[in-house]
């Protein structure tokens, strides 16, 4: 059982300290607070690996029945709509996650990301237009390096990596696996208002000293010509063109603390300048100041103790000159990139989901044999349009609460099924959003 443990804690610091730190995985490795401690420097160095190459991975495929409509007017005019309902399947995110351990503290790790079932087109010929060949979009999708770096570990207080990497700001970035959140979609508060998964290439250091973790990147900046109203700061990631523009440079900071048994407390943080990375530079002096700077902060908590788990963040995001970045995003073509929508000057988003395992019930062997049930609950609020200049609409629907209520079921530690009733609570003249929501996902390591 020992070596098992081991190895798998091995398989886990070979493949990224944030994209393999699952609450399930979290057990795998356990420190004084109950958690993994993510690091291959960190891994004792005794137990003889049968091997250096590691695969893994995870999927979901969920379906959801939501009781409110789907057409881009039912905010316009809500009386419309109230009685429409609609049904979708989909995979979020279905990932191959692989690691090498070259030796003498040198490791890769790599994630390729299928979003949505990834994308699919053909070409064929179209018989009653002259024969012609016609391309066509079969399946809407996306295919993605998700992660790439090349690590070195000195001792566990310093490593450093480069390559393409998770952004680790806020909770479900830096805990993003679908055994670490209880819904059947990943938190929808910081999914909406940050990139989620936030994946840069930069550098990174970081590491772990007794019950401290810490790392800070540097990394380019986001850019602003595709911040938007619905979604905040979120599309200024990644990039359209078949390069990232880094005019602008930027920096994101983790800490996390876990002093008290069983308890994660982690604070995070991200500072740059967006206005500069834009192909289309402007030319009108009223840009000439202007920055586009961001701030995000954010707190978020893991507890996992006798047969419950909670989790929660508070995140808050702030965007200088907001209402100039609005004006010039505008005036874009309508062929370009950009969203062309109005973007707020602060989001905000907060959360608290709290589970109990009514196996821990039954003694041991359930335990022993890793199945768990979990009754849970969950709050959030957040609004993509917190705060807004007076030149900026504020579109109201984009302020909400949200309650859920369901079950996770695990018959082994990396298989879960999920189910959830959520309600999605807007302002009084508006349809709230009603829902029921079925999942199953995975998250672990193959035998070689």
């Amino acid at each position: 059982m020992k070596t098992t443990k081991l190895l798998f804690s091995l398989c886990l610091a070979m493949l990224a300290p944030h994209a393999f730190a699952t609450g399930e995985a979290e057990q795998a490795s356990k420190d004084k607070a109950g958690t993994s401690v993510m690091s291959a420097s960190e891994t004792p160095k005794k137990e003889k690996k049968k091997s250096r190459f590691t695969i893994g991975g995870y999927g979901e495929a969920v379906y959801s029945r939501n009781f409110y409509s789907d057409n881009y007017l039912r905010y316009d005019s809500p009386e419309d709509y109230k009685d429409d309902k609609h049904g979708r399947f989909d995979l979020p995110h279905v990932v191959l996650m692989l690691g090498y351990d070259f030796g003498k503290g040198w490791s890769m790790g790599m994630e390729i990301e299928f979003e949505h079932g990834g994308t699919e087109s053909a070409v064929e010929i179209e018989e009653h237009e002259g024969g012609e060949y016609e391309s066509e979009i079969e399946r809407g999708g996306e295919v993605a390096l998700e992660q790439f770096w090349i690590q070195k570990s000195f001792f566990p207080e310093f490593n450093i990596k480069l390559g393409h990497m998770v952004v680790p700001v806020g909770a479900t970035n830096a805990h993003h696996l679908p055994t670490e959140f209880f819904g059947v979609y990943r938190p929808e508060g910081e999914n909406t208002i940050m990139p989620c998964t936030w994946h840069e290439t930069g550098l990174s250091i970081w590491g772990r000293a007794g019950d401290w973790r810490y790392e800070a990147m540097l990394l380019p900046g986001l850019d602003s010509d595709r911040f938007n109203d619905k979604e905040w700061i979120k599309g200024g990631a990644g990039s359209p063109y078949e390069f990232k523009i880094a005019n602008a440079m930027a920096g994101a900071v983790r800490i996390d603390n876990y002093s008290v048994k069983g308890l994660r407390l982690s604070v995070s943080g991200y500072a740059g300048n967006t206005f500069s990375n834009t192909l289309k530079k402007a030319t009108n002096a009223i840009y000439d100041d202007v920055k586009g700077t961001v701030l995000i902060g954010s707190f978020d908590f893991h507890y996992n103790d006798h047969n419950w788990v909670a989790r929660g963040n508070f995140d808050y995001g702030h965007l200088s000159d907001a209402a100039l970045i609005t004006r010039y995003n505008q005036s874009f073509s309508n062929d370009s990139p950009a969203k062309k929508r109005p973007v707020a000057t602060s989001a905000i988003s907060t959360g608290v989901e709290v589970g109990y395992d009514l196996f821990g019930w039954l003694g041991k062997k359930q335990q022993e044999k890793g199945r768990k049930f979990y009754l849970f609950g969950r709050y959030e609020y957040y609004d993509s349009m917190y705060k807004t200049e007076d030149a900026v609409t504020d579109y109201e629907e984009y302020g909400r609460q949200r309650i859920a209520f369901g079950v996770n079921y695990y018959p082994m530690k990396d298989i879960v099924l999920k189910g959830e009733y959520s309600l999605g609570i807007l302002k009084s003249k508006f349809n709230n959003e009603p829902a029921v929501s079925l999942g199953v996902a995975y998250s672990g390591f193959f035998n070689l």
